[in-house]
């Protein structure tokens, strides 16, 4: 496979499809009905691929529910707003990641949210249930990582317990609201950091940078109806529903 065609591949996986004029969304099959933005066709809240209460009893109904339709609905509703009123009318969201120091905070602020949020759906499926995979209809389990990033973390971080402290120790100790990530660098290799607010490591202003394998939202709206203020309570209840089987495909499109 090319160069061109990985890239695009990657970006399909992800969500966006940089084309210029179209963006594609986490969740949508056909462009056209994508959430993205080609002439009139403005960026939507795609379905959850579950209920708001198949996460249970580790993210709780209540805030999937407010997480998913109040807080990234208005993401979605604010990138519409800013994407109009300055006039971009063919906006891509991953084109603006590439130059984001360019754009008004408002459209910084919910491209990000609206991207974000949308990996982080898919990155979490029902624990011990089968999900569908990122690009077929075929189902997989979730569980624990391939082989491939299962070797690459343990060579990274030196096993999955180690990788677990060192990622859920990012998470805890980021201060205010943001993200944790795990991302392929630019060495190819596996690594953990956080962004402020809805910045993510594509984005040309983020001091850290790599292709999203695995996030992690810490905003305390993620979670404060069910621990309150226990952000580490949260985060090790999140690890029985990481959808591995996402996880390990978008590693594969990123060390291509």
């Amino acid at each position: 496979m090319d160069k061109k065609n990985t890239r695009r591949e990657f970006l399909k996986t992800t969500g966006i499809l940089a084309a210029g004029t179209l963006t594609l969304s986490a969740f949508g099959k056909n462009p056209i009905e994508a959430s993205g933005l080609l002439h009139n066709v403005e960026f939507k809240l795609e379905p959850l691929p579950y209920g708001y209460a198949d996460l249970e009893p580790y993210i709780d109904a209540q805030t999937m529910e407010i997480h998913y339709a109040k807080h990234h609905q208005a993401y979605v509703d604010n990138l519409n707003k800013a994407i109009k009123e300055n006039n971009l009318g063919h906006f891509s969201i991953e084109g603006s990641f590439a130059m984001m120091e360019k754009f008004p905070a408002a459209v910084r602020n919910n491209a990000g949210g609206h991207y974000n949020h949308s990996l982080f759906w898919k990155m979490m499926a029902p624990k011990g249930v089968e999900t569908l995979s990122v690009n077929s209809d075929s189902p997989e389990t979730t569980g624990q990582p391939g082989e491939k990033l299962m070797a690459s973390i343990t060579k990274s971080f030196g096993s999955m317990e180690a990788f677990k402290e060192k990622f859920s120790a990012a998470a805890k100790g980021h201060f205010g609201s943001g993200w944790a990530w795990l991302v392929v660098n630019a060495k190819k290799e596996l690594e953990i950091g956080t962004t402020p607010n809805q910045d993510n490591p594509l984005m040309s202003v983020s001091a850290f940078k790599g292709k999203p394998v695995l996030a992690l939202d810490v905003w305390e709206h993620a979670y404060y109806l069910k621990h309150q203020n226990k952000r580490a309570d949260y985060i090790t209840a999140w690890w029985n529903v990481v959808n591995w089987s996402y996880v390990d495909q978008l590693y594969a499109l990123a060390v291509m």
